[in-house]
């Protein structure tokens, strides 16, 4: 028997001799020799620092590589993902009247989003947001299941307490973005003018509309932030702030504006008309105090009423003026030298027959001057003047003095019928003579007039109050003073004089110009007039100086449908509060005395005035709302049907309105103390005894917005 040894094992007992040779003393020579010499310790440490070098390198190298080569692109992918460039609009400017009241304003509001893609579990959300939002769950449910749309609204502009609410549930997917709502504090006040703004805060009508690039500023594109879920806020850290649109002042009057609301609403209820409008203009300045139209139009509402009610009607409406177009032919004629005061027509017994055109009068009149064809408003007497005056001059005049252009006032307005003379036959001359053939809107008589009664020269109506404007307006002449002054006159008969047809306009204490007209409206079936009219007056005091224009449109009245029977009430109503909210009149009581003047005005003959208007006085109290005070104190004993409580009654959450006209009727003038349209305290408690003496100052009402 023999082993066999296997090789390692060989190996293993050479190694171990060679070592036992090395440690015998005999030395080592080559590559062996080399190795043995090696301090593997160092080798170790230089080693990892190769290494480490190796890789500090590659950091380096990767860090310059995505700064220097790729940054670039990733700081734009980055923008994109956290950053976005967005249209803001921002909150529009406020809307004020004269006396710094505001009449349309902004207020911040919540809207609620969703993010379909970011919502794990729709049931639960729909089911969460349903009863919140007043939503049916199954509607959102369907809303939320599409995970294509990035985006979508689910209610917008909501209260703060369903803000809350949504805040509250935190849900993922839904979010909550900042809007700004409409609010128009004095309702129905001057609707139709105002307008209304759509959801996206876009004007719709109205001064809204017309003026909405100022109010709502010019947009600017800010950068936003997203956070972890997706919602984006303002970067204000870097100094962006939030556009806002430019406030806007109007020249109406918000206490002359509630006269004629007042007055046309009442008279258009009363005589069951289809609709009215007042427009009150301050003479010198061209100022709009009062621009009125009933049926009103609430603008916070605005989605409950129909395009027909929120149509501004007094500029876009075009109607055929009737016997107040007048005034503008005797101007012409006389201008031109074609006839005087004293020239004398036929008005051939109250009816005429032409070869084109048969004319009646409603009274029978021989032969006029012409001061008393107008007074009379004889419609023969105004054709034969026409025909005299002959169809190119007179619609030169018409067309200087606005009539088939618009005014320029900042609202949507139709430009009215003004046909080229070259179409004009005699039938139309004579019609558009005593103001039919023609269609105007309220707005252009108000410009003819106002440039009648500033001694024949143009002058525009201003709707803005504009602080900034330096640039003069460019006025053109269109009747001499003396020609204007003469039609003055003549339309002071109409209203002074015992046999004029504006009786009804009389203020006792202060001379009143004015003219009434009653105008035939066309038939559209039939394509001739019926038997539908439209009342109108058009007026003006002091008569001797104007200060206050006032014209007046009641469309469709049933009960009675003469202008001086039916709109110059309106006038003497809003006129005699105006002047008296001004300081214009002397402290007369004038209301009585005008009834019975009015009653008397067939038995008498020219009234001889022994009191002039005051001068630019003052208001008595310098407070706004303070007016509203004077006008109730004024109004309430006469007008009120009501009698006054026996104690001071109970006013606490009741309108300014209602809180001081309840005050009125017991001869109490309260102060009024804070901003607001409610009250919220007052002093004394409901349940005292009425004051007397001095005690009256001693109540105060305390005011605010809630």
């Amino acid at each position: 028997m023999f082993q066999v040894k296997s090789p390692r094992r060989q190996r293993n007992r050479r190694t171990v001799s060679n070592r036992s040779v090395a440690r015998a003393g005999k030395p080592l020579t080559g590559w062996r020799a080399t190795l043995t010499n090696v301090d593997w310790g160092r080798q170790r440490i230089n080693l990892v620092a190769v290494l480490f070098l190796l890789f500090w390198a590659g950091l380096w190298g990767r860090a310059w590589y995505l700064q220097m080569i790729e940054g670039p692109r990733l700081a734009d992918k980055a923008r994109r993902q956290h950053m976005a460039s967005e249209l803001v609009a921002g909150k529009r400017g406020k809307i004020f009247d004269r006396n710094g009241q505001v009449l349309a304003r902004s207020v911040e509001c919540r809207s609620v989003y969703a993010r379909p893609g970011e919502i794990t579990d729709v049931v639960r959300v729909a089911n969460a947001l349903g009863p919140i939002l007043e939503i049916p769950p199954q509607a959102l449910y369907e809303q939320l299941s599409d995970s294509r749309r990035k985006f979508i609204w689910l209610a917008r502009k909501i209260d703060d307490q369903k803000a809350s609410e949504v805040r509250r549930a935190e849900l993922a997917g839904i979010g909550l973005s900042k809007e700004y709502d409409r609010v128009y504090p004095f309702k129905q006040m001057a609707g139709q003018l105002l307008g209304f703004v759509g959801m996206d805060d876009k004007g719709l009508e109205g001064i809204e509309r017309a003026l909405d690039s100022h109010l709502a500023g010019v947009p600017t594109r800010q950068i936003v932030q997203r956070d972890a879920t997706g919602r984006r806020f303002y970067l204000h850290a870097e100094g962006q702030e939030e556009p806002r649109g430019k406030d806007l002042t109007l020249t109406i009057d918000t206490q002359v504006q509630f006269f004629a609301e007042e007055a046309i609403s009442k008279t258009v209820e009363d005589y069951g008309a289809n609709w009215g409008g007042v427009l009150v203009v301050d003479v010198p300045s061209g100022d709009i105090l009062a621009w009125a139209q009933y049926p009103f139009f609430n603008p916070n509402a605005f989605r409950e009423y129909s395009p027909s009610q929120y149509r501004n009607r007094l500029a876009s409406d075009a109607l055929e003026p009737g016997s107040t177009f007048k005034p503008f032919l005797v101007a012409a004629a006389l201008q031109e030298k074609k006839v005087d005061a004293g020239t004398l027509f036929n008005c051939e017994n109250g009816k005429w027959e032409t070869k084109t055109i048969t004319i009646r009068d409603t009274s029978r009149r021989g032969i006029l001057p012409v001061d008393k064809i107008l007074r009379y408003s004889s419609n023969i007497g105004m054709a034969k003047i026409g025909l005299t005056l002959g169809a190119r001059t007179f619609h030169r005049y018409l067309s200087l003095l606005g009539f088939g252009a618009r005014t320029g006032v900042p609202v949507a307005e139709s430009k009215g019928i003004l046909r080229q003379p070259r179409d004009w036959g005699e039938a139309d001359l004579i019609s558009t003579s005593f103001g039919q053939s023609i269609s105007v809107t309220v707005l252009q008589m108000a410009q003819a007039y106002l440039t009648l009664l500033n001694g024949g020269e143009y002058r525009p109506l201003r709707l803005v109050i504009d602080e900034n404007a330096n640039i003069q307006q460019q006025y053109h002449r269109v009747f001499s003073e003396r020609v204007s002054r003469q039609v003055m006159d003549m339309m002071r008969d109409v209203v002074e004089e015992g046999d004029g047809t504006g009786k009804a306009a009389r203020i006792s204490g202060i001379q009143v110009g004015g003219k009434t007209g009653t105008a035939q409206k066309a038939d559209k079936h039939s394509r001739s007039y019926g038997q539908k009219r439209t009342a109108s007056f058009v007026g003006f005091v002091p008569a001797a100086n104007p200060r206050y224009l006032v014209v007046v449109f009641v469309d469709e009245p049933t009960k009675s449908q003469y202008g001086g029977v039916v709109a110059a009430p309106v006038f003497q109503r809003v006129t005699s509060r105006t002047i008296t909210y001004k300081g214009h009149l002397p402290d007369v009581v004038f209301a009585e005395a005008s009834d019975r003047a009015v009653a008397e005005g067939g038995r008498r003959g020219r009234r001889t005035r022994g009191l002039k208007p005051a001068g630019d006085i003052r208001p008595l109290f310098e407070s706004p709302l303070t007016a509203e005070v004077r006008r109730t104190v004024a109004d309430g004993s006469r007008n009120s049907v009501a009698r006054p409580a026996a104690v001071v009654p109970n006013v606490v959450g009741k309108s300014v309105r209602n809180a001081v006209e309840l005050f009125a009727r017991g001869g109490i003038v309260p102060i009024l103390k804070g901003d607001g349209q409610r009250v919220v305290r007052q002093q004394p408690e409901p349940g005292s005894k009425w004051p007397t003496g001095e005690k009256s100052g001693e109540y105060i009402l305390w005011l605010s917005e809630m």
